[in-house]
């Protein structure tokens, strides 16, 4: 085989798909670089008896052996050898499956040729020096749902969650309320060296807080009253796994320290206990809530938010992926059909395009359990956009009387309430307080043209209690 171009690589290009093979194979010809095409995993490793690339891209599923494989072999023979995986079916398994088995990079089909191109400038070891390491993009910043999509945000997820897995590193996941928190900390759990042990998760917003120290730590018999017995807490419980801590932004601040020093010791005593206990747990934290916001109002320590956001994964609402409604749409009505016995579900042209126009503020939680009503109420298998019935109200906007006049606001309000509960909300007592007192200010504040102290007199408040609301509402991301 012929030497490359002065500047230039042999790279190789592995896929089925004649297409790609063209495509992809120009583009690196156009950038200097010497490519050779293949069209099997197994052709490939024929190849590797009498050369070695200095770079290779393979797509995963192939007939005859598929990337994976390919990957493994060349791993075990060349390890420096850097591999770029292609596949058109993203999914946390799949990624994390490749960067397990030492891929330099993943790339999702379809891909833009410019940035495939890029990559391979990146791969490539310079001067014969050891290939570059792949520049790690900035990262940003439960329920039984399926944690799928195709969309741009979801595949960089999935890429983080595949590099982050065989990493020993505190996690901070974030996001709103339905999106799909505890399975990300599960799916980094599941593809970590840490897979066959234990994961525990503790919603601590589920727990009163005088029995959160006990249910975190564990407490020896007699400790308190009621305390019958020994208790083992979540740590020792997630002891060579992992532990999921969902909604940390409710802990409160006695416990964030006894948490802290578990964090850099790794010990700790159970509640009334002497013996010192030590573990090894690697803790995800969630929280839908800004916790730099509750460091600034002194709700949440600085030096405990350091510890956990070691790294930090951003799940986006599913308004910002509209794209992956169907694909979610049509999980949940298979799993609902399958359970509950009845034929499959599918969905019209007409639902779907519907359903990707919703606002979805309950997030996929909001999107599963309409489904599962679609799957038991629907009078046919195919499910259309009249099945659907109203969408959810949006952003506070009552109901029309037929006169065109809005409905009383106490149905309004019920209706809001059922909304938000069929979508999973917690803590709807305070959301629904907020939002009126935004909805009063403003109709007060337009009532007396801006004049504070006049609204505040309407609406039975002192001035400086309306500037303080409104003040601190400025100051909320």
């Amino acid at each position: 085989m012929a030497e490359p171009a002065k500047g230039g690589a042999r790279v190789w290009v592995v896929d089925d798909d004649r297409a790609v093979r063209f495509v992809l194979a120009t583009a690196l010809r156009e950038a200097g670089h010497e490519v050779t095409a293949f069209d099997s995993a197994q052709a490939a490793l024929d190849a590797l008896r009498h050369n070695v690339p200095a770079l290779i891209f393979t797509d995963v599923r192939m007939p005859g052996g598929d990337g994976i494989e390919l990957l493994r072999k060349l791993k075990a023979t060349h390890p420096d050898l850097p591999v770029i995986v292609m596949s058109a079916y993203t999914d946390v398994a799949s990624t994390a499956g490749a960067f397990r088995g030492g891929a330099w990079e993943f790339l999702s089909k379809p891909f833009d040729i410019d940035h495939a191109v890029e990559l391979a400038e990146r791969a490539l070891p310079a001067g014969g020096a050891a290939p570059r390491q792949p520049v790690r993009e900035p990262e940003p910043g439960s329920g039984g749902h399926a944690l799928l999509g195709n969309s741009p945000a979801m595949r960089a997820l999935f890429r983080s969650i595949g590099r982050l897995a065989q990493a020993p590193l505190s996690v901070l996941v974030t996001g709103e309320t339905g999106t799909g928190k505890e399975l990300v900390a599960r799916a980094l759990h599941r593809e970590s060296p840490r897979a066959h042990k234990p994961f525990v998760a503790l919603n601590t917003a589920a727990i009163p807080a005088e029995l959160l120290e006990s249910e975190l730590f564990g407490h020896e018999a007699g400790a308190f009253t009621g305390a019958n017995r020994r208790h083992v807490g979540r740590f020792e419980q997630a002891d060579g796994g992992t532990l999921f801590l969902d909604e940390i932004g409710d802990m409160p601040l006695p416990l964030q320290v006894r948490l802290l020093r578990v964090l850099a010791e790794n010990e700790f005593f159970r509640v009334g206990g002497r013996e010192l206990i030590r573990v090894d747990v690697r803790v995800i934290a969630a929280t839908h809530q800004p916790l730099q916001r509750l460091v600034d109002e002194g709700r949440f320590r600085a030096d405990l938010l350091h510890r956990l956001d070691v790294v930090r994964l951003e799940l986006p609402p599913l308004r910002e992926r509209r794209e992956d409604v169907p694909v979610l749409a049509e999980r949940f009505l298979a799993d609902a059909a399958r359970k509950l016995g009845i034929p499959p579900r599918w969905l019209a042209a007409d639902a779907a395009r519907a359903l990707q126009a919703r606002e979805w503020p309950g997030n996929v939680r909001e999107l599963e359990n309409l489904c599962w009503r679609l799957a038991a109420l629907a009078p046919d298998d195919t499910i259309t956009a009249a099945d659907l019935g109203e969408p959810p109200m949006r952003g506070g906007t009552g109901r029309q009387a037929a006169g065109g006049a809005p409905a009383g606001w106490e149905d309004a309000l019920a209706a809001w309430a059922r909304e938000r509960l069929d979508a999973g909300a917690d803590d709807l007592h305070a959301e629904a307080r907020e939002r009126m007192e935004q909805v009063l200010f403003e109709a007060a504040l337009e009532h007396t043209g801006g004049h504070r102290g006049e609204a505040a007199a309407k609406l039975g408040l002192g001035r400086n209690t309306l500037t303080r609301k409104l003040g601190s509402r400025r100051k909320r991301p």
